[in-house]
């Protein structure tokens, strides 16, 4: 139990912001300066923007793939321990998973060189918190119903995958037009650590068999393991065991007092005629070395036990006997139970986008693109169509493998005041998410809100996902716009 404690009082710590990672709303959004943030080679049309501290981007993603809240909570006559059998035991899988993203912008800008108006700069910082736990199917069911009646069954204790982050992301990018057909990117990223937890190595099995001494043998072989970095402290806190507060260790670990790793973006956006578009990013390729307030927990070995085995009348010789005590020490030296304060590294959860646009319709200026003369650049003149439309791929890495999505889309812009983009996404928490991007260009302030899986707004209790972001900036296009 001791191995387990931590564990879930770091997964509660993720999922607690309720605040997969896919946002097709506003990857090749152009008009939304945080677009860039999913792709250093993205087009931009303004001379530099400033993010409004803490509301610039403020994103929320959770969803759960095999079941809802609704599932188990509603008021339908069913009884509560059928509903856990039926629905989640026999319903879900050990692929089947649970997941929650938030993202807030604390600093967010950028600006076009003055000397060479073909590179854009950008810089901030965000904090950034996942958290992802796959369903223990053999797990569940050995809590739920027991080994009873369950001779010769292995338990798979591998089905335990879960892991969880909260770090800041200081950022600095440059965005190039290198020709009329060809924007490239990169971003170089340094992370400070807050929390880290995960399992995703496990292996082993618990079975019953009948027994020789007794009426059953039961056998636990396992190899499992639990890191943590940035929690005992909290712990120590939460506990009255140590002084000082939870937020002061949290801000000193977000400004570089943690745990820190490096990483970069990639993108580009290709021009293949004058409406087709085709763009492709990598992000978070990077990792964070975890060396400052480091917790490990293991469970190595293989034990087999019949119970407290006393040998009848041969027992009372000795009175001062513990058989059970004899046993737990069996046990242990069988199967330790370790921790350690060993240092490691664990790499981030690299995000892969690509797409293909077709601009079509008047452009928005009422002018054609065309060539320019020798000074003014691409940047600068290229005026959008009023409607585009096409598909995105997304691809993240998690601990069972890579996970992907595919979105069709339709842009819609209204003059240089108003964007729409609607987006219809399948993946494998929804076949039927339909998302709605808004774009409001005041003057100089930029608004958007993005809503993703609307048709789960009538129901969020019944809903596998939902994602929302929102946002404010201050943008100056010069004196082309």
């Amino acid at each position: 139990m001791r191995l387990w404690k931590p564990l879930l009082a770091a997964f509660f710590l993720g999922t607690g912001f309720l605040l997969s990672q896919n946002r097709e709303l506003l990857y090749d959004f152009t008009e939304i300066p945080q677009a860039i943030l999913l792709n250093p080679g993205v087009e931009t049309s303004y001379s530099w923007y400033a993010g409004v501290p803490l509301t610039s981007g403020i994103y929320a993603q959770a969803g759960s793939s095999g079941i809802t809240v609704n599932d188990l909570f509603a008021n339908d006559g069913v009884d509560f321990n059928q509903k856990v059998r039926t629905r989640a035991l026999n319903g879900m899988t050990k692929r089947d998973e649970f997941g929650a993203t938030i993202q807030v912008d604390l600093l967010h800008g950028g600006f076009r060189s003055g000397k060479n108006p073909d590179t854009f700069y950008s810089f901030g910082v965000y904090f950034e918190s996942n958290t992802i736990l796959y369903w223990p199917q053999d797990l569940a069911y050995l809590a739920f119903e027991g080994n009873a009646d369950q001779l010769g069954r292995r338990f798979d204790l591998g089905h335990l995958k879960t892991r969880g982050e909260g770090l800041t992301v200081f950022h600095f990018g440059i965005n190039k037009v290198m020709d009329r057909n060809l924007i490239v990117g990169a971003r170089a990223k340094l992370y400070s650590g807050i929390y880290d937890f995960h399992s995703s190595t496990n292996s082993g099995y618990f079975i019953t068999q009948e027994g020789q001494n007794n009426l059953l043998s039961h056998t636990l072989d396992a190899d499992m393991q639990l890191r943590t970095s940035g929690l005992e402290e909290i712990r120590a806190i939460l506990n009255d065991e140590s002084s000082g507060s939870v937020g002061g260790v949290i801000s000193k670990r977000a400004l570089f007092g943690g745990d820190l790793g490096l990483g970069i973006d990639l993108g580009f956006t290709y021009q293949l005629n004058p409406q087709t578009v085709i763009t492709g990013s990598l992000l978070d390729l990077g990792f964070v070395y975890h060396s400052g307030d480091v917790k490990g927990y293991s469970l190595q070995g293989r034990a087999t036990t019949e119970g407290v085995e006393a040998i009848l009348p041969d027992a009372f010789d000795d009175a001062n006997s513990d058989f059970w005590q004899d046993l737990v020490d069996e046990i242990e030296a069988q199967l330790p139970f370790e921790d350690n304060n060993s240092s490691y590294i664990t790499f981030r959860p690299t995000q892969l986008y690509g797409s293909i646009r077709y601009n079509f319709g008047e452009p928005v200026g009422g002018e054609l693109d065309c060539d320019c003369d020798i000074g003014v650049t691409d940047a600068d003149v290229r005026t959008p169509f009023r409607n585009a439309t096409g598909l995105q791929l997304h691809a993240v890495n998690r601990p069972r493998g890579p996970q992907a999505a595919l979105t069709a889309f339709y842009l819609r812009r209204f003059g240089n005041i108003l964007s729409l983009k609607g987006t219809y996404t399948v993946d494998k928490f929804s076949m039927t998410n339909l998302g709605l991007g808004l774009n409001i260009q005041a003057g100089p302030v930029n608004f958007y809100v993005l809503a993703n899986n609307l048709l789960a707004y009538q129901n969020l209790a019944d809903s596998h996902y939902a994602s929302f972001q929102i946002g404010l900036n201050i943008l100056s296009w010069g004196a082309n716009r």
